[in-house]
C-alpha cells in the first residue's frame, strides 16, 4: 500500500473520533436527564457538569477532525 492510501486510512480512523464523541455526548445527556428527573433540585449542578463534559468531548472530536485534515492536505515530500 502506498503512502497516500495509508494517509487516507489514518484520516478515516481519526474521523471516527467524532463518532465516539457523539455517542459519548448522547449517553451523557441521557444520564443527565435521568438524574434531573430523579432529583430536580440538583439540576444546576448536573447541567453544569454536562456542559463541561460535552465541551471536552467536542474538543476531542475537533482534534480528530484537525488531525484528519492535516493528514489529507499536508503534502508528502
Amino acid at each position: 500500500m502506498d503512502a497516500i492510501g495509508m494517509r487516507a486510512i489514518a484520516a478515516a480512523i481519526a474521523v471516527l473520533v467524532g463518532a465516539g464523541a457523539g455517542i459519548g455526548i448522547g449517553i451523557a445527556t441521557g444520564k443527565a436527564v435521568e438524574g434531573i428527573s430523579r432529583n430536580p433540585e440538583s439540576s444546576g449542578k448536573i447541567t453544569t457538569a454536562l456542559i463541561i463534559g460535552a465541551g471536552f468531548a467536542e474538543a476531542t472530536a475537533i482534534y480528530g477532525l484537525l488531525i484528519s485534515i492535516i493528514l489529507i492536505f499536508v503534502g508528502i515530500k
